[in-house]
C-alpha cells in the first residue's frame, strides 16, 4: 500500500545534517511496515531490532551508553557488519528499552554517520518513566491513519486520486457519485491499514469489524499496561464517553457526559494522557479568530476527536447498513462522523495549527478555524447533508472578511467571491490555503 509518509523518509535519508530519526504513531498505524518497506527499498541492507518482541535485549543500554558497543552488539545480534552509507539501523518499539530512547543522542554527539530510525508507540515514547528525551538531538515523524486519498489508491481506484492530485475540478462532478460510494467506505473502514488492505482484498464489512474491535482491544489492553494505575479507571471512562459527546449538537467536550457531577480536575490528566498518547486530539475554542490563534484559545473549552473515523464508527455500533441508505451516513449521528473525517484529513497537513470559534452567545460556531503560514485566518465550515445554508458561517465571513473561506459538503467544487466549496472527499488536497506558500512535502 502506499503511504505519503515514505516521501518524508526519503527526504530524511537524503538530508545531509539528518539526526536520529524518531518515528512516532498510535499503534496499528503502519509505522513497522512502512519502515521495512522503506529499509528494503532505499538500503542495501537493514538492521532489524524489535525490544517488545526480543525481551533478552531490553537492557543492553543499561551498563554504557557508548555507541562503539551498541553497534558491536547491533552487528552480532543481526550477523551483518554495518556500514553507515548503506545500512540503516531500525530500533523498533524502543520504548520497551530503558534509555534506549536517550541513547539517541549519543549516535548524533559521537557517530552521527550511522543512519538510525527509532519506532514505538507514543503511548510508551511520551510516556516513558526516568527517560531523559534528547530535545535537539533527533528528528521527527509521525504517521496517522490512512488519507481518503491513500485509502483510494489501496482500493485501486488510482485515476479518482489522479482527480484528487491534480485537482481536476472541472472533471470531478461526473464522478461525484463514485466519490462519494468510496467516502461511504472510508467513513466506514477509516484509515487502519490492517482494516484497510482486508477491505481491499474481499470488500468483507463483518471482518473489517472484527478487525476494528481487535485494535480497540489493544488500545484498552495498553491503557492497563502503560498508564497510572490511579488514574486507569478514569481513562475508560473518558474513552468510553467519546462517541457519546461527539453525538451532541454541541461538540464541546461535556464532563458531564462521563458520569453526573464530574469535574474537570477529576480527568484532566486522564485527557491528556489520552491525547499524549495519539488516540485523542484536543481543539481549543479560541475567542477571538486573530493572529496568533494561540493567543487567544480558551484552555477549558475544547473538542475532543478520536484518531480514526473507522474506529469511532465500531465504538458507536455504526452498522454497514447505514452505508446502503443514500447519503444518510454522512449526516449519521449529527454529522460527527463527517466532522471527524474532515478534523483527520486536516491533522495530516504537519504543524497546522486548528481550533474552533463559538460566538458570543455560544448558539453558533464555526467547526474550525485554521491559521495558515501566510498569516491568514481560515473559517471551514463543515456540512453533512444536503441542506448548504449556514447562519455561522455566513456570520463569521461578513464580521470577520477572511481572505479565504472554505465550506466543505457534498456539492461540487465551486469559488464564490466570499467562499469557495470543496467537495468533503478532496479537503485534504487544499493544504496550499491552509499551509500557505509553503509546499508540503507529501503530495
Amino acid at each position: 500500500m502506499y503511504r505519503a509518509s515514505i516521501k518524508n523518509l526519503i527526504e530524511w535519508k537524503l538530508n545531509e545534517d539528518k539526526k536520529p530519526l524518531v518515528f512516532l504513531g498510535a499503534r496499528q498505524v503502519g509505522k513497522t511496515w512502512l519502515i521495512q518497506e522503506f529499509g528494503k527499498s532505499e538500503y542495501r541492507q537493514m538492521v532489524y531490532i524489535n525490544f517488545e518482541r526480543a525481551t533478552a535485549l531490553q537492557e543492553i543500554f543499561l551498563p554504557d551508553l557508548d555507541v562503539k558497543r551498541l553497534i558491536t552488539f547491533f552487528e552480532l545480534y543481526s550477523n551483518l557488519k554495518i556500514t553507515p552509507a548503506d545500512t540503516l539501523i531500525v530500533l523498533d518499539e524502543i520504548q520497551a528499552a530503558p534509555r534506549g530512547i536517550t541513547s539517541l543522542k549519543y549516535f548524533h554527539e559521537d557517530a552521527p554517520e550511522y543512519q538510525i530510525i527509532a519506532a514505538g508507540s507514543l503511548l510508551g515514547i511520551n510516556l516513558h518513566p526516568n527517560e531523559s528525551f534528547p530535545v535537539g538531538k533527533v528528528d521527527f515523524l509521525e504517521l496517522r491513519p490512512m488519507s481518503f486519498y491513500e485509502f483510494l489508491l489501496a482500493m485501486n481506484e488510482s485515476g479518482l486520486a489522479r482527480i484528487l492530485d491534480e485537482k481536476l475540478w472541472d472533471i470531478s462532478p461526473s464522478f461525484a457519485e463514485k466519490f462519494k460510494e468510496f467516502l461511504k467506505y472510508y467513513f466506514y473502514v477509516g484509515g487502519m491499514p490492517e482494516a484497510v488492505a482486508h477491505f481491499s482484498q474481499h470488500r468483507d464489512w463483518k471482518t473489517v469489524r472484527q478487525l476494528q474491535n481487535k485494535i480497540l482491544k489493544t488500545y484498552r489492553n495498553d491503557f492497563s499496561k502503560h498508564a497510572p494505575k490511579e488514574i486507569l479507571p478514569r481513562i475508560n471512562m473518558v474513552w468510553d464517553s467519546i462517541p457519546a459527546q461527539l453525538a451532541k449538537e454541541n461538540k464541546k467536550f461535556m464532563y458531564g457526559v462521563i458520569k453526573e457531577g464530574a469535574r474537570a480536575k477529576d480527568f484532566e490528566l486522564a485527557i491528556q494522557w489520552l491525547v499524549d498518547s495519539g488516540l485523542l486530539h484536543k481543539v481549543f475554542s479560541v475567542s477571538k479568530p486573530a493572529l496568533p490563534l494561540v493567543a487567544y484559545q480558551e484552555l477549558s473549552a475544547f473538542k475532543l476527536y478520536h484518531n480514526d473515523i473507522g474506529l469511532l464508527g465500531a465504538m458507536s455500533k455504526l452498522s454497514a447498513k447505514t452505508l446502503i441508505d443514500g447519503n444518510a451516513v454522512f449526516a449519521e449521528y449529527k454529522g460527527a462522523l463527517t466532522e471527524q473525517f474532515v478534523f483527520q484529513q486536516l491533522k495530516l497537513i504537519e504543524d497546522l495549527s486548528i481550533h474552533y470559534f463559538p460566538f458570543d452567545n455560544s448558539k453558533y460556531e464555526v467547526d474550525f478555524v485554521i491559521q495558515n503560514e501566510d498569516g491568514e485566518v481560515i473559517p471551514i465550515e463543515v456540512k453533512s447533508g444536503e441542506n448548504l445554508r449556514s447562519k455561522s458561517f455566513k456570520l463569521f465571513c461578513e464580521k470577520y472578511k477572511p481572505k479565504i473561506a472554505i465550506r466543505t459538503s457534498l456539492s461540487d467544487y465551486r469559488k464564490e467571491s466570499w467562499m469557495t466549496n470543496i467537495p468533503l472527499y478532496a479537503i485534504e488536497q487544499e493544504r496550499r490555503n491552509f499551509t500557505g506558500a509553503r509546499q508540503d512535502l507529501a503530495f
